[in-house]
């Protein structure tokens, strides 16, 4: 019986694939469905968080009543207290007239709050009044007012990290997590990626009314065993793009790698992407790693200028130096004072070898790269790049990427 009842929302729900961990999973979600528990859903972008939010509304005695998902990470700060708790009418500039929150729109039904770990301080003490007392005030308001409502809550960040780093509530975690569900990254159910692939390749075929294409066996080794970092959602945005682009009756490698990001791969790779949640990218490793990687490169350079230094007869190797120096300078884009003399702008700490390519720039020309691979879908470029859509807007607006 049981493995019908997971069968049978497999079905309804459009999950594709036989992973262990996401039938005891959904068996999970089965169970909790009835219950009013609050529940904290984990996972990196692209692996279905809003799903299971979604059995467990559909399953429970509020399916008749509303279920909304909201996005923290999208919201601006300025405005995601009036957003979900609404507001009165003269409360800030703007507010002309009094306006219902999403809080109360959904009011006896499910709530489902993704990237709650972008959520600021401020709303998660709003919202921990909710979880624990029913109560909530508008902005601008002194009244309370009550609700009924079930709140599911997700997050694609490592929690450990948020709580250690003060950007989310201990009391307010404590209160969300009383079941956990963490769903298993693409690469974690490789036995399942083969499978879906074929799925959405069907899917999109009979959609756009196209050829249904066969995929040779290199191909299927580079889906099985790419590292995915987008997911299901990754992994359905190449096939739709296939059977659009293409329309072909035979899916080869060469054609297949025109639509696996190889660069946004030995990227990821460098940052060691593994085989688990909690080692996940955040922001700040994003950056280190890219200063990290520049750093090195200073350094190789540091490591040839010693070693002629080092020499018997320093201006005799200046011209040799020179010339290694400039051949760094075309492959690696980094800008070394030399003199057009035998003489070498270097003191004896090497503080004058300069890398111009900062690490702005750097993470500039990555986010433009991602954003015309992605042909300037924001939502996909920050789940690709491992940061919330919020700080990707942010970025955008500070660099000017247009």
């Amino acid at each position: 019986m049981k493995k019908d009842n997971i069968q049978f929302i497999k079905n309804r729900f459009s999950i594709i694939g036989n992973n262990e961990i996401l039938n005891n999973l959904i068996d999970i979600a089965i169970k909790i469905a009835y219950t009013d528990v609050s529940v904290l859903i984990s996972g990196e972008s692209g692996t279905g968080k809003e799903v299971f939010a979604k059995i467990i509304h559909q399953l429970s005695n509020r399916k008749h009543n509303s279920f909304m998902a909201i996005n923290c990470g999208a919201i601006p700060e300025g405005t995601i207290d009036s957003e979900l708790f609404g507001h009165v009418k003269g409360s800030f500039t703007s507010a002309t007239e009094d306006r219902k929150g999403y809080f109360e729109t959904v009011n006896n039904g499910t709530i489902f709050l993704d990237e709650i770990g972008e959520m600021p301080l401020s709303t998660q003490a709003r919202l921990l009044r909710i979880l624990e007392l029913g109560e909530y005030m508008r902005v601008g308001s002194s009244k309370i007012d009550k609700l009924d409502i079930r709140i599911i809550a997700a997050t694609n960040i490592n929690i450990d990290s948020a709580l250690k780093n003060g950007k989310m509530r201990n009391d307010l975690y404590y209160r969300l997590s009383t079941i956990k569900i963490n769903i298993p990254s693409l690469r974690e159910r490789k036995e399942d990626i083969k499978i879906i692939f074929y799925y959405y390749l069907k899917y999109f075929s009979d959609k756009y009314k196209t050829q249904y294409p066969s995929v040779d066996e290199k191909a299927l080794n580079l889906i099985e065993n790419y590292h995915w970092p987008g997911n299901i959602r990754q992994l359905k945005n190449i096939a739709e793009q296939i059977i659009v682009l293409e329309n072909k009756e035979f899916l080869d490698l060469i054609t297949l790698k025109k639509y696996i990001p190889t660069n946004i791969e030995t990227f990821n790779n460098k940052l060691s992407i593994k085989n688990n949640y909690n080692n996940s990218i955040t922001e700040k490793e994003f950056l280190y790693k890219i200063l990290i990687d520049m750093k090195k490169e200073v350094n190789d350079l540091k490591r040839i200028v010693s070693t002629i230094i080092k020499s018997s007869n320093l201006s005799d190797k200046s011209h040799l130096l020179k010339n290694i120096l400039l051949k760094k300078n075309n492959e690696k884009k980094l800008k070394i004072p030399i003199e057009d003399k035998n003489h070498i702008l270097i003191n004896d700490d090497y503080n004058h070898v300069e890398d111009t390519l900062s690490l702005k720039d750097q993470e500039n020309q990555l986010i433009k790269k991602i954003l015309k691979k992605n042909h300037g879908k924001r939502k996909n470029t920050a789940s690709d790049l491992g940061i919330s859509e919020r700080t990707l807007y942010r970025k955008i607006k500070n660099l000017k990427i247009h």
